[in-house]
């Protein structure tokens, strides 16, 4: 199907409309499954592994929220 031009800014407004409601869902799966491999029990850890794995955690948490917020700004441009 060839769209014309005046036809092709509603058809992109549409994709980037379905792309925004979806991010959140697509964003929460991938979310979901790295809980899902990061709930793995270790055992013979000590403090400083405990430390180590808080920062690790939180600078994934970090660049997964800056990611969502970065795929968000594209869409609504």
């Amino acid at each position: 199907m060839i769209l014309m031009d005046d036809e092709l800014p509603e058809s992109i407004k549409k994709c980037l409309k379905i792309l925004e409601e979806n991010i959140s869902i697509l964003s929460n799966i991938e979310l979901d499954l790295e809980d899902q491999k990061e709930d793995e029990l270790t055992s013979g850890l000590e403090l400083h592994d405990l430390y180590d794995m808080t920062d690790d955690v939180a600078e994934s948490t970090k660049l997964k929220r800056a990611e969502f917020s970065l795929m968000r700004r594209k869409a609504d441009s």
